[in-house]
């Protein structure tokens, strides 16, 4: 069976996070989504592998000079 496409708010709840932070990871840091007309959809595999790969954690933007 074939996973269904997952809305924004079910992302949110499924990580425990708010609807901005949903928007500014797909603009900062390239969230797997997909536009479906003025709607974002997402595949929870895709999200989490993203996630696994580091998608999602805090990154300090130091210069290590």
């Amino acid at each position: 069976m074939e996973e269904r496409w997952q809305t924004v708010d079910d992302i949110c709840t499924y990580l425990n996070v708010s609807n901005e932070t949903i928007y500014k990871w797909i603009e900062q840091r390239s969230m797997p989504g997909h536009r479906v007309g003025r709607r974002w959809m997402f595949k929870q595999i895709e999200v989490d592998d993203w996630i696994r790969s580091g998608g999602a954690s805090d990154k300090q933007d130091k210069d290590t000079t």
